[in-house]
């Protein structure tokens, strides 16, 4: 999933409870490089009984967005986002689950709110907040006696309808997706009705579970179990209440152990098979039955249950403090990536996992899932591999896999696309979907992305900063935006980052604080910034240590300016069947192929686009170039004010090298399988080399990221 790194020295140097992982020594200078779970504290009614998070998350609504993030939420409130209930209202309409109604009642209306819900608060729209807030009222207020949150079970089969998901209303899995809404609901709000409603319902799954456990319906609750602990804890954390952990070992027991895979151990109950996916009927956790399951296996393991099932082991090293859980989500992110990595950090998984091949499918929701799942990592355990990881999912493979107006989005990407047509594509499901897996639309390939697609951006922007302990701050991402928070003994600081990172290397921190106050700033130093360096003020700049959180510890003055500097040079990285990929400081490279566009409607899948080339796009790369990158390619700033920057025509850095045109490098069925045959001797006199235009992954529709070189 993400390119070579050398992971750092293991210390676990301890200054609190919390160890350290996976971070080089602690300098403890007025500019310290240290490892960050080291004595970052949490919310003041952090219980004693589990591992102290890393990191704490502000209120929702307390960072802001600004820039072309801003402008990206924007779009996304006035595209599918904000308008899916007109857009899809057979689904997330009057009719669903979680309204009352007797249409959809399982996964897609929870899906929807669980990205609208942080979207209309990060943007304070009261519009897109009375949207969200229909599914959570009528939430809280339609709960049974006995505990239970969601839709009314049918009393009778309801019968099958086109589309709609109307059976399985019991089902486990559906419940945790509001769970999450329910958390970031209260913490936007701090509504009254939230912790009593959880405590019910928490209290009726204690009851419940021992004789019907997460598998009692479908197989996803048991895979996907971490979300439901994570609520669980969060609500130990708030209100102490032993019960709660006695819940959470029943969660632990009942869900399927990731850590076990992640470490290839025997693992209870059954492995997955293409074809097995489906809710239909139940697929049981058989925990006396042993079974070897690999992530270097195709065609087995779930993509968006591995997506998800990558916070479980931090989830569980927060419940016990055991360093093994860890242990085994660092060999579990290696392991996916030698296996099936693509260099915009995702992996190859068309539903099933499916190989390293760059023109391999990528879902929606598992960037989703990835997503929210290494922000919990990063969060709880505040290691900076993972933020690295997450930085690279965000500002590669998010982007371009929704219209630039958030009109519709494609079910699967690809490293290396170059036709997004209608039975074109490298996909697994493509039979399954009328072949309308990699097109642009509203419900194209499968609608689980239509309505899941949304928390990506949200939950990105909430975790540019946290609280940190002893009244600190942390910035472990970095984007325009600003946060509002008590730092010190009680100070009120309001902080603003700007600077057109991820295309700039300068990021810029302004603060503004109602009077003095001495605490630590956390900033993290990524692992490719070599010569990063941090400056206050008209101070002499610093230098900070790559792969590590730097704490700046001071007495901070109101109108302080915070500078880092993060060094971005071109690297190569070398992928499937040894193609390589152009990248500088976190953003890959590829060539962005211009497209025509040609509107469809299909009388199952309605409306999509299908976009095909109009420019050559087979170029292969030339070593003697790779070579000496940095002295050979252009890298151009273009000027740029800071608008949305994730299409062809705006982007804001483009690199000029030459590059070989390949002939006989041709689509098969629309499918750039990379050519069968590389080098044949020096070509450069073969009159086939041209300067070619590399652009910012994240800004193309069609493209070629992985290049054969020659």
């Amino acid at each position: 999933m993400h390119p070579d790194v050398p992971t750092p020295p293991r210390q676990f140097t301890s200054f609190a409870s919390s160890p350290a992982f996976f971070y080089r020594p602690v300098l403890l200078l007025l500019f310290t490089t240290m490892a960050c779970t080291c004595v970052l504290a949490q919310n003041e009614k952090q219980r004693s009984e589990i591992t102290p998070s890393a990191y704490r998350l502000l209120p929702l609504g307390d960072v802001r967005p600004e820039g072309y993030l801003k402008e990206t939420l924007r779009r996304m409130g006035d595209g599918m986002t904000g308008k899916l209930d007109s857009l899809y209202p057979e689904v997330v309409g009057p009719r669903n689950g979680w309204l009352g109604g007797d249409g959809d009642g399982w996964e897609r209306g929870p899906y929807w709110i669980d990205g609208l819900l942080p979207l209309a608060y990060l943007l304070d729209d009261a519009a897109l907040k009375a949207k969200a807030l229909a599914y959570v009222d009528w939430t809280l207020d339609n709960q049974a006696a006995d505990g239970y949150l969601g839709p009314v079970p049918f009393e009778e089969d309801p019968g099958y309808e086109p589309g709609l998901q109307r059976t399985q209303r019991r089902d486990w899995w559906p419940k945790m997706v509001m769970l999450k809404v329910l958390r970031q609901y209260y913490e936007a709000t701090e509504d009254e009705r939230v912790l009593p409603a959880l405590h019910r319902y928490f209290r009726y799954q204690l009851q419940k579970l021992p004789n019907r456990p997460l598998d009692a319906d479908t197989f996803w609750a048991n895979r996907r179990g971490a979300d439901n602990l994570q609520v669980v804890l969060w609500l130990y954390e708030l209100s102490g209440e032993d019960y709660l952990l006695e819940l959470a070992e029943m969660l632990r027991e009942q869900t399927f152990p990731w850590d076990r895979v992640f470490t290839n151990e025997p693992t209870p109950g059954r492995p997955e098979a293409p074809g097995s996916f489906g809710i239909s009927g139940r697929y049981p956790f058989d925990s006396t039955a042993i079974a070897k399951i690999s992530l270097a296996d195709q065609g087995t393991i779930h993509c968006v249950n591995i997506a998800q099932g990558l916070k479980q082991p931090a989830v569980l090293y927060h419940l016990t403090g055991e360093e093994r859980y860890l242990e085994a989500l660092e060999r579990g992110i290696n392991d996916l990536k030698k296996y099936h990595g693509q260099v915009q950090g995702m992996y190859g998984g068309d539903e099933p996992l499916h190989g390293d091949d760059p023109t391999q499918g990528i879902e929606f929701c598992a960037i989703s899932e990835a997503m929210f799942s290494l922000e919990s990592i990063v969060q709880l355990t505040g290691n900076v591999e993972m933020a690295d990881l997450l930085e690279r999912i965000t500002y590669n493979a998010l982007p371009t896999q929704a219209a630039d107006d958030f009109s519709g989005r494609q079910y699967f990407q690809a490293a290396n696309q170059i036709e997004l047509k209608r039975h074109v594509g490298n996909s697994f499901e493509n039979r399954n979907h009328h072949g309308t897996d990699f097109v642009y639309g509203e419900r194209t390939g499968y609608p689980c992305c239509t309505t899941n697609m949304h928390q990506s951006w949200p939950k990105f922007v909430r975790n540019l900063f946290y609280g940190t302990a002893g009244g600190g701050v942390a910035a472990l991402q970095y984007g325009p935006a600003s946060a509002s928070l008590t730092v010190g003994d009680g100070a009120q600081a309001s902080i603003r980052e700007s600077g057109g990172y991820p295309f700039r290397e300068q990021i810029r921190f302004d603060l503004t604080l109602d009077r003095p106050a001495d605490f630590a700033f956390d900033l993290r130093i990524p692992h490719w910034a070599e010569g990063a360096t941090v400056q206050i003020n008209e101070e002499a700049a610093q230098a900070v240590t790559t792969g590590t959180v730097a704490q700046i510890e001071r007495r901070w003055e109101d109108g302080d300016v915070l500078i880092l500097h993060l060094p971005m040079r071109l690297t190569v990285s070398t992928w499937f069947e040894f193609s390589q990929a152009v990248e500088r400081g976190p953003l890959v490279f590829a060539l962005g192929v211009p497209g025509r566009y040609t509107r469809q409607v299909d009388e199952n899948y309605g409306p999509y686009t299908e976009v095909t080339p109009t420019a050559p796009w087979n170029f292969g790369l030339l070593r003697a170039e790779l070579d000496k990158l940095n002295n050979d390619v252009t890298v151009e700033e273009v000027d740029w004010d800071g608008r949305y920057p994730w299409t062809l025509s705006d982007a804001p850095l483009r690199l000029r090298m030459p590059a070989l045109r390949v002939p006989e490098w041709q689509a098969e069925g629309g499918v750039p399988h990379l050519p069968a045959f590389w080098g044949g001797g020096d070509r450069r006199d073969s009159g086939q080399v041209e300067e070619i235009t590399l652009v910012p992954y994240g800004c193309t529709e069609l493209r070629i990221a992985q290049f054969p070189v020659y």
